[in-house]
């Protein structure tokens, strides 16, 4: 069984603290736009302000650590073996193919996560924080000069970003479950290690 080792400490505790967070920003955000009543309007506000300061924290030391270690080029998007991925997610993966792609530690990403994550980092997340960080200080409008601003809009902004994270987590996890084993890179993210079959061990042919 060949097993390459993807994920540093920080990087696993990074990403188990921000599903957290995020999840809880899904669970309060969709509470306080009235979906449903769970902990009560006032504290779903004031857990979900926490959970964002928490986060906006976590992602400041997690900015610091990819530009110190270098693994912010895990993100350069890159079309190689893009196509191969891109057909085995939509038809490969039912047909029980194998992945096309081998996950090293200088590239732990494919090119579609790779154009996934960056997305992610610089479209969806700064619709989020920005919208977010508007209704937050939305007292201070005035004060800013940002009276013209439409709350409204604002609003239905954070709330699209909200389903597009919501969205994007259903499908992480999904996609989660289609290493060799359904467990496979769910453990990755444990231990750091992944189980890439008998079929990527020394010697075979890909």
């Amino acid at each position: 069984m060949a097993r390459v080792y993807l994920f540093k400490p920080f990087e696993r505790f990074w990403h188990w603290a921000q599903a957290a967070l995020i999840i809880t920003m899904l669970v309060t955000g969709f509470e306080v736009h009235g979906t449903y009543q769970l902990f009560g309007f006032g504290k779903a506000v004031d857990y979900h302000t926490l959970a964002a300061w928490t986060l906006v924290g976590l992602w400041i030391f997690a900015i610091f650590w990819h530009i110190t270690t270098g693994e912010w080029r895990q993100y350069i998007p890159t079309t190689q073996k893009m196509l191969a991925v891109a057909s085995y997610y939509s038809s490969g993966i039912f047909k029980g193919e194998e992945h096309p792609y081998k996950p090293t530690p200088g590239k732990k990403h494919n090119p579609l996560q790779r154009l996934t994550y960056l997305a992610v980092l610089t479209l969806l997340s700064p619709l989020i924080w920005v919208t977010g960080g508007l209704y937050l200080f939305y007292a201070d409008w005035p004060r800013l000069g940002l009276s013209g601003l439409s709350l409204q809009w604002v609003a239905t902004g954070h709330t699209l970003g909200a389903f597009l994270m919501l969205a994007f987590l259903i499908s992480h996890l999904y996609l989660a479950t289609t290493g060799h084993k359904i467990t496979s890179q769910v453990m990755a993210m444990i231990t750091g290690w992944e189980d890439l079959g008998d079929d990527a061990a020394p010697g075979k042919k890909h």
